[in-house]
């Protein structure tokens, strides 16, 4: 034969990039709670003898009949191209290191087949969640058939066990990544705020609270982040002689929008300029249609206008979240990533906000300790490469990444290992944090600009070295609303482990977590996931009636307590 068609069944912690070679015969054992969602790869390669011409094209195809507890759906995945390796990692750091530059897997497509070339190597992703109370317990198979145009190539079997244990909702812990309306207006080509918006918004919001983020940022005013952006004005603004009229009803539209989805808190626009609090925010007349701005683009932070701009918006501000019920539910900013320099701005316009509003918490994005020590910022959201001494301090916090923690540092770019990024959710759960906070979820646009980036031919917004692959977004956009990407289902997927250990009981100083010693040193292999998850699942009691149930821990075995919990 001058062709060799081979498929493989793989672990959903393992990239396959277009010359990884067939996975072998190896069978895929996974353990999982009844109502955890889970995933697993199908491998395809096709092969020609050497030294001969390269064949046609075949077209191969993956169906999977489930059981009536489970839901199945099938995705291709996509290659992006990534030009560039992150810098200032190692090889152990950098996933598919010898492929890049190349193509690496990302997107996820609704397709149960592809044309697959020669000497390339495709797969698909299968992800399967609970129905209703999820999966009875103990062993199931599933059965993945693999076509070969249409002949069976080849059926695998997955061996799947089921504790009998119901993983409880995340609690005590928010989840936020940035959401940009304009980059939703701009990709889509819509007119703020236009039915469309409203629609493809609801199917974006869905997916990110389906994937365990429970806040968003809300456009009330234009986010004053990464450039002069176009307006994505919420609040409608008009002028009553020298004070301001606003009318709430798109806030509330978009309150209520994020509501009916799964998102619970929300965040609300920086009061000032990035980077220190130099300058009021651009504010428009309207919903910024035609971009009249109320100021000058460079007005001072503290200057008269803009204080009783403020004076104004703020108790209206307090009177709509009483009313909507999300004084509690509600985080406040006054400029993202403040550092030391500005520290004296910060104070200044903290103080303003004091005064005005008292009620407001500030939470912004920072890595000096000086602003928590001093309680300027009453919830700093500190970087992973600097956190340790706040958590030292016990200065209550939240963690965040992006483009500057690479290396051996937590991240989610196109080159980290996904066994990596796995390891969010019990990173978090290892130390007493309030929260997540990611900038990008999904900035298409060139670095600082208003011009969209392609992502899938551009994912550093055309900033690589300064922001590396991936950075940018997590999720793509398609034709009818949001493309998944493996990152954000590894991603997902890792924010129920740390529902899984919360409904264990199983608390931060556990010997269990006992490797993971900050945020660059802890366990980054598939093998120790998949031990851990096993021996956690495998040592949870049985439930045999309802309330709380405890089984003592022994040498080898963590004290656990478990709930049930639909």
């Amino acid at each position: 034969m001058s062709a060799t068609i081979q498929s493989w069944i793989g672990s959903s912690l393992i990239r396959n990039f277009p010359s990884t070679s067939p996975g072998g015969n190896r069978p895929l054992r996974l353990d999982v709670a009844r109502n955890e969602r889970f995933s697993f790869q199908v491998g395809f390669r096709h092969s020609c003898a050497s030294g001969q011409p390269l064949t046609e094209p075949v077209r191969v195809s993956v169906e999977i009949s489930p059981p009536a507890f489970w839901a199945i759906r099938v995705r291709r995945v996509g290659y992006v191209p990534v030009r560039h390796r992150s810098h200032l990692a190692a090889m152990e750091e950098t996933d598919g290191f010898h492929q890049l530059p190349g193509f690496v897997p990302d997107p996820l497509f609704d397709e149960t087949e592809i044309l697959l070339p020669p000497e390339e190597t495709h797969s698909f992703w299968i992800s399967v969640r609970a129905r209703g109370r999820g999966a009875p317990p103990g062993l199931h198979e599933l059965t993945v058939v693999c076509r070969v145009g249409k002949r069976i190539l080849r059926s695998h079997k997955v061996s799947i066990r089921v504790a009998d244990l119901l993983v409880g909702k995340r609690k005590d812990f928010r989840v936020t990544q940035w959401f940009y309306c304009d980059a939703l207006l701009e990709y889509y080509r819509l007119q703020p705020f236009e039915e469309r918006f409203w629609e493809l918004l609801e199917r974006y919001l869905k997916n990110l609270a389906d994937h365990g983020q429970d806040t968003i940022y809300v456009p009330l005013l234009t986010p004053s982040l990464d450039g002069f952006k176009r307006p994505t004005q919420l609040l409608h603004v008009a002028r009553r002689g020298k004070s301001w009229q606003f009318n709430w009803e798109a806030v509330k539209r978009f309150v209520d929008t994020a509501r009916r989805v799964g998102l619970t808190h929300f965040e609300w626009p920086h009061l000032f300029t990035q980077w220190g609090c130099a300058r009021a925010i651009a504010v428009y007349r309207g919903h910024g249609e035609t971009e009249e701005p109320l100021w000058r683009r460079e007005e001072p932070a503290l200057s008269p206008v803009y204080r009783r701009f403020l004076g104004k918006l703020l108790p209206e501000l307090h009177e709509f979240l009483r009313a909507e019920k999300l004084l509690k539910r509600s985080f406040f900013h006054l400029s993202d990533e403040p550092r030391r320099e500005h520290l004296e701005n910060y104070r200044a316009a903290r103080a303003m906000i004091r005064e005005i509003a008292p009620w407001i918490k500030v939470m912004d994005a920072l890595s000096d300790i000086q602003f928590a020590r001093e309680g300027v910022t009453d919830l700093p959201v500190a970087a992973v490469n600097h956190i340790m001494p706040f958590l030292e301090e016990k200065l209550a916090c939240w963690a965040y990444y992006c483009c500057s923690q690479r290396g051996p540092y937590l991240n989610r770019l196109l080159d980290t290992p996904l066994s990596k990024i796995r390891m969010n959710g019990w990173l978090f759960h290892r130390w007493p944090l309030g929260g997540f906070l990611h900038w990008g979820a999904n900035y298409w646009f060139m670095r600082g600009s208003r011009n969209l980036a392609d992502p899938y031919h551009i994912q550093d917004a055309g900033a690589w070295p300064d922001w590396p692959y991936g950075d940018p977004f997590i999720v793509y956009p398609g034709p009818h609303g949001p493309v998944d990407s493996i990152r954000w289902e590894v991603l997902g997927e890792s924010l129920q482990d740390m529902a899984l250990l919360q409904t264990l009981g199983i608390e931060g100083d556990n010997p269990l977590l006992a490797p993971l010693k900050n945020f660059a040193d802890f366990p980054k292999s598939e093998k120790w996931l998949l031990d851990t998850r096993r021996r956690l699942l495998r040592s949870a009691p049985v439930k045999r009636q309802s309330g709380l149930r405890t089984r003592r821990g022994t040498k080898d075995e963590p004290q656990m307590a478990t709930e049930a919990h639909s």
